[in-house]
């Protein structure tokens, strides 16, 4: 059974498990979106991933916590709004010659914009919102972006996603396109690493998305954890680790 987010409790009646998908404008409703959730826990109902772990996941001001775990990260500058004077301060700060600013609350890719010293924003431009800025990842473009599956903390599959001929973004809004991986060892480990580092355990699913550093080294880009797509394609095993992890909180 399907059921919009924003449907009346009473309709959950008889559920025992609520699976979070698609719900593709919670970024915009946060906290009508929480309190559906919470809503739905009072009511006997198991929540997946539940609504404290949506909480901690909804705002990416986690990374900062993730970082201080030890994690590698990418470098931000993180406002509660965002100006053309914010974006040259930002390149000097990062030496960077091009950076992307992210909604703190977002999700898809919608409202991210890159810059660069010579393609500043228009006089005037506000992001108009919390934001945050990093310098853009140029191994994003030559190598594409790593994603990590995992189902109660298991590593499920991997997946390389590409961007689409032009641009920058991996989302297949913008032409990016996905291709299987086979991640190696030490890639793995840096996203189990993540895993590990969450201030909860085993949440039913988790998608670690990550691109290289000049270093080499992976860093995260962001722990999906609310409604993120799978990528079923790529993941042979995923249905059976998925109906494993529904019946052992159903139990």
């Amino acid at each position: 059974m399907e059921l919009d987010w924003r449907a009346p409790v009473d309709d959950f009646s008889g559920i025992d498990l609520v699976l979070l998908g698609t719900a593709w404008d919670y970024q915009d409703h946060f906290a009508e979106f929480l309190q559906k959730l919470v809503a739905l826990e009072k009511a006997g109902i198991v929540v997946c991933n539940p609504a404290d772990v949506v909480r901690w996941n909804g705002d990416k001001r986690y990374l900062k916590q993730l970082a201080d775990a030890g994690i590698p990260t990418i470098p931000t500058l993180w406002l509660d709004d965002a100006g053309r004077s914010d974006i040259a301060i930002a390149l000097d700060a990062f030496e960077a010659p091009r950076v992307v600013v992210k909604r703190q609350v977002g999700a898809g890719g919608l409202g991210q914009q890159a810059f660069s010293h010579d393609a500043l924003p228009q006089p005037g431009w506000r992001m108009g919102l919390p934001c945050m800025v990093q310098p853009f990842l140029p191994s994003v473009v030559e190598e594409g972006e790593y994603t990590f599956v995992f189902i109660d903390s298991e590593f499920s599959h991997g997946v390389l996603k590409r961007a689409g001929k032009d641009d920058y973004r991996i989302q297949s809004l913008y032409g990016g396109y996905e291709c299987d991986y086979a991640p190696e060892p030490a890639d793995l480990a840096s996203a189990q690493a993540v895993i590990s580092a969450l201030p909860f355990s085993d949440p039913l699913y988790a998608r670690i998305d990550m691109a290289r550093l000049p270093t080499g080294e992976l860093a995260v880009m962001e722990a999906e954890l609310i409604e993120p797509y799978l990528y079923p394609e790529q993941g042979p095993r995923l249905g059976e680790l998925l109906a494993s992890a529904v019946v052992k909180r159903l139990r």
